[in-house]
């Protein structure tokens, strides 16, 4: 990996480098409120809901953290962790699959930012897998009444603590990318 490479790892990076927000430039955020392409629509409001699945066990983990609860916290977390694995997934799938490779057909410029949206994938995915595994060690631990319950719940609430930052991060530099390319170039030219 490049010094480059390095420092827009999404563990690292704060933001895009300009010359991958040319398009951005031109379709700047505060006019992606009117009109918007139904596609890019659809978008914003999958990040959205995705960055209310991250606030919802952001807030199931700061009960436990007060309360200490492991039997109530494993009731309501495990099913929202597996919702929202399941629903990142297969939302990277569709990107990385169909949706990027359009859209380096449609603007070859913005190639190397796809590049990077599909590193951060790979990058979330490590995480989506360490997640299902610690969801995983936790649930049979409060089934089987282990007595480690309460550490495998604080090693699965510091791994959702640590996937906040990243994944927000990558929702807002998709979307600099992703939301002007569609509203400018439509994704009807392929």
């Amino acid at each position: 990996m490049s010094e480059t490479d390095d420092a827009l790892a999404l563990a690292k990076r704060s933001g895009l480098p300009s010359e991958f927000l040319y398009l951005r430039d031109a379709f700047p955020r505060d006019r992606w409120t009117a009109k918007l392409d139904e596609t890019a629509a659809f978008w914003l409001q999958m990040h959205a809901s995705f960055r209310g699945h991250q606030a919802h066990m952001d807030g199931l983990v700061s009960q436990w953290r007060a309360n200490g609860d492991a039997a109530a916290l494993h009731r309501q977390l495990i099913p929202a962790l597996q919702s929202f694995l399941q629903h990142l997934d297969g939302h990277h799938r569709v990107e990385s699959g169909r949706y990027f490779p359009m859209m380096r057909r449609i603007d070859p410029k913005i190639g190397a930012g796809i590049d990077l949206l599909d590193r951060d994938h790979d990058a979330i995915h490590e995480t989506l897998e360490a997640l299902f595994q610690s969801g995983l060690a936790f649930h049979q631990a409060v089934t089987g009444k282990a007595p480690d319950a309460a550490d495998k719940a604080n090693r699965l609430s510091d791994l959702i603590d640590g996937n906040a930052r990243p994944l927000l991060r990558h929702l807002e530099d998709e979307e600099d990318i992703v939301i002007p390319l569609i509203q400018l170039r439509g994704l009807h030219r392929i």
